[in-house]
């Protein structure tokens, strides 16, 4: 077994190669190929792989195992073939650019605050890197502006093999500990890491680096970015969003937070108003039933929560057996709450459930949960199974 010459790593620019195919497996997914040499990127350390085509074919994955570099590819190619090898460029440079803007943040994450980098991950919709320690939201802000002047300054990103002696003397950043050839990505004046990846070679190809957000997340902080185009294009699709929400406000967009948060203001206390009046009409539908009987059960349209709970009250002061309250979901699907002053609730609330394909649970004087079957059938079911003190 011979390793996969690794073009990338002598040109991180290289978008296409020719190679010999040394050995094509057939595997579930399709056939893995083996190249003598290749500008391809395998899956590791938090990035994708690379995606282009080998004779046209596309490649669909990249991974690296023992030393030799498999290519994903929909057809087979001869062993001794000469294919041709190209690279799907977007793909890669945007790669290229998150990495490096993470490399740079963690530098300055390291070399200010003294923190490590301890997991990265390139995913669709951000790039997540974890710290193990906090930061705060000023210090965020900062290490951001300070990441930027490194992509104004266009500095060089270098790539290099130190001997034993030379790496023994290096202050660099490395997730675990590292046997063997360590590939050491410099990015000048900010950063020097142990890292298996290709980059930009200059800063400026970076473009902006945005700090997303961050959140707590196993002791430390996780913080989501993104580089370069994507980075623009997530601002792009916010500013029209924004745009969109300032026009339906009638706000500018730099007071569409207000905006928002006096139509938040308004509504709770629209909502308030709108539960009073049903409240209201809760207690004048109670008010008129005959007071005749012991147990009752009422059905009503979705009522919220709350509201639910507070017929139930009304009932159980008017009547002193079981009440129920039965709010549809659908026509076929109901919440109910179960409520007595006098008696427990809980083993009727265990034959509905049982009955009707139902759960809930609570107290002896209360009991909540869902049933399904038709209005009809619940009460009769009801009407059946209370107390026999208490029936009507």
């Amino acid at each position: 077994m011979k390793n996969t010459r690794k073009l990338y790593d002598l040109d991180s620019h290289l978008q296409s190669f020719t190679a010999a195919v040394i050995r094509c497996e057939e595997t579930a997914e399709g056939y893995g190929i083996v190249l003598d040499q290749t500008a391809f990127f395998p899956e590791g350390g938090g990035q994708p792989s690379d995606r282009g085509t080998l004779n046209d074919i596309p490649v669909f994955d990249v991974q690296e195992l023992d030393g030799e570099i498999l290519h994903m590819i929909g057809k087979p190619l001869s062993p001794g073939q000469t294919v041709h090898g190209k690279l799907d460029w977007d793909v890669r440079f945007s790669n290229m650019q998150q990495h490096s803007g993470e490399h740079i943040v963690s530098g300055l994450v390291h070399r200010l605050y003294g923190l490590d980098n301890v997991g990265f991950h390139m995913g669709s919709d951000a790039v997540t890197v974890d710290f193990n320690g906090v930061l705060t939201d000023a210090q965020l802000e900062e290490i951001e502006s300070l990441a930027n002047e490194a992509v104004v300054q266009n500095v060089s990103v270098t790539v290099a093999y130190p001997d034993a002696a030379e790496l023994a003397s290096m202050p660099y950043r490395s997730k675990k500990e590292l046997t063997g050839a360590v590939r050491i990505v410099t990015v000048e004046g900010y950063d020097v890491c142990a890292c298996c990846a290709p980059h930009v070679k200059k800063t400026g190809e970076i473009g902006l680096i945005k700090l997303m957000g961050s959140q707590r997340y196993k002791g430390g902080v996780r913080i989501s970015m993104l580089c370069g185009f994507r980075a623009l294009s997530d601002y792009r699709v916010k500013l029209n969003s924004v745009a969109s929400i300032s026009a339906m406000l009638s706000a500018k967009p730099d007071a569409v937070s207000d905006a928002v948060g006096k139509l938040q203001d308004e509504n709770r206390q629209l909502h308030a108003a709108i539960t009073e009046l049903q409240k209201r009409a809760l207690a004048e539908k109670v008010f008129q039933l005959p007071a005749d009987r012991s147990c009752i059960c009422l059905f009503v349209e979705a009522l919220e929560q709350p509201l639910m709970r507070f017929l139930a009250n009304l009932l159980m002061d008017k009547f002193p057996g079981i009440c129920g309250v039965f709010s549809a979901v659908s026509p076929s699907q109901f919440h109910y709450i179960l409520g007595s002053q006098t008696e427990d609730v809980r083993p009727l609330g265990k034959e509905l459930g049982n009955a009707f394909q139902g759960r809930g649970g609570g107290s002896s004087s209360m009991v909540q949960g869902s049933v399904q079957g038709s209005a009809q059938a619940i009460e009769k079911f009801f009407y059946a199974h209370s107390s026999a003190t208490h029936r009507s």
